[in-house]
């Protein structure tokens, strides 16, 4: 007799967009494992959907838009009756988790994390601290290679770190995209590894011959605008980098790429200085597959970076640095440069742009890289077999993590109170 499939109910931030971030792209291949396994997912979300929202109806994936602080939600989750419960990014547990295991105390409880948000946060406050104190400086080394204490100690005091790594304790099981945050959570928080699962992205690594050297020309940078280290790396090439390309390649180009682009960001549109501005890419990969070299000089963020997985499934180089490749690499050659400075990402820029030996090492570099990390093949079934697993040691899994046993007792008691005031208060206006 066969048994029925597995009830998958994702709560998301945002509806998925893979086709505009990372975290889009990321939440995609997650679903695409389940729907291998055959198992009945439904997507839900408070947000409102965007213009670039991926056909989930299409795939056979339920959708059903809920809202905040409403009892609605808990007559559905009733109905639906979820083996698993996926919760996108943090704030989607503190807002529905105390709901789901009300009605559904036997549920999985799964946290994707994206990357951690507070992590980013926090680096995001240590550059403006750093450009404050030297504005002037072209060397942030300093910036992309802490040992993971200073991390933690960078971290432990904020807001946004107690509530995300709360929520991590709070859930049976957290997918994090990077190892090194694993580290990080593990070595320094002390989180335990058993509720850890590292699911980078996952990717069908390329057969086919690349695009040469020959038929390419010009840079490309990619990124959703809305994502503060892409728009900071905008302006470091604006400003810094890119006149430092263009003084020693005076005819090359600079095509940058994002959804949602800003009018801040179209202001800096300028032709006669090579500096593109070009708003989403409706084909990503066909853009990035014409270009020579993809520029990725972030300063700050967390996670990684689908911008350089992308590259890779293109056979384009890339010039990055400490940051954009934090949790990307092993130990093997990575698939462009390195740098931490300006000047240092600018010339390798120039000297990879015009080395056609080197820049066709590099594009088989990350072909390899890609095989290695991030094949679907591997992670894919790893993910649902770590989740199986789970569910079948259930009981046990929640007595060991007394932790968060007791912070769903405090948190949840208490936003379940606020979130019955919430609606009381709006059925009186």
């Amino acid at each position: 007799m066969n048994q029925p499939a597995t009830k998958v109910l994702v709560i998301g931030y945002v509806w998925p967009e893979p086709r505009s971030s990372a975290a889009g792209g990321h939440m995609m291949q997650i679903l695409h494992s389940f729907l291998d396994q055959g198992w009945d997912i439904t997507f839900s979300s408070p947000a409102t959907i965007g213009e670039h929202k991926a056909d989930l109806l299409a795939l056979g994936i339920g959708e059903c838009a809920i809202e905040l602080n409403n009892s609605s939600f808990d007559d559905f989750i009733c109905e639906l009756a979820p083996d698993v419960v996926l919760f996108d990014r943090f704030m989607m547990e503190e807002q529905f988790g105390w709901r789901v295991e009300k009605h559904c105390p036997d549920a999985l409880r799964v946290l994707e994390t994206s990357d951690l948000q507070s992590l980013r946060d926090a680096r995001h406050q240590r550059l403006k601290d750093h450009l404050k104190a030297d504005p002037d400086g072209d060397d942030f080394g300093a910036l992309f290679a802490p040992a993971l204490e200073e991390e933690f100690q960078l971290m432990a005091d904020t807001d946004l770190a107690k509530r995300e790594i709360a929520a991590i304790y709070r859930c049976d099981i957290s997918l994090m995209i990077s190892d090194v945050e694993i580290r990080l959570l593990t070595e320094q928080f002390k989180v335990p590894a058993a509720l850890l699962h590292w699911c980078p992205l996952m990717l069908e690594p390329p057969t086919e011959a690349f695009t040469p050297f020959e038929d390419r020309a010009h840079f490309l940078s990619i990124g959703n605008f809305r994502h503060a280290p892409n728009w900071d790396a905008v302006l470091w090439m604006k400003n810094s980098l890119w006149p430092l390309i263009r003084q020693q390649l005076p005819g090359v180009q600079l095509h940058i790429y994002g959804a949602y682009t800003p009018p801040k960001a179209t202001a800096l549109h300028n032709p006669a200085q090579g500096f593109h501005v070009m708003n989403w890419a409706e084909d990503a990969l066909a853009v990035m597959s014409a270009t020579r070299i993809c520029l990725a000089p972030l300063r700050f963020g967390a996670g990684i970076k689908g911008k350089l997985a992308d590259a890779m499934l293109c056979g384009t180089p890339n010039i990055t640095t400490p940051m954009g490749a934090e949790g990307m690499n092993d130990e093997q050659a990575w698939p462009g440069v390195i740098e931490e400075s300006a000047s240092a990402l600018a010339a390798a820029a120039v000297a990879l742009y015009q080395d056609r030996d080197r820049w066709t090492l590099a594009q088989e570099d990350g072909r390899q890289l890609l095989a290695r990390r991030y094949s679907q093949d591997v992670h894919g079934p790893a993910l649902v077999e770590r989740l199986d697993q789970c569910r079948g040691e259930l009981a046990q899994h929640r007595r060991i993590n007394f932790t968060g046993s007791m912070l769903r007792h405090h948190l949840h008691k208490s936003t379940q109170y606020m979130a019955q005031w919430i609606e009381a208060k709006n059925r009186t206006l």
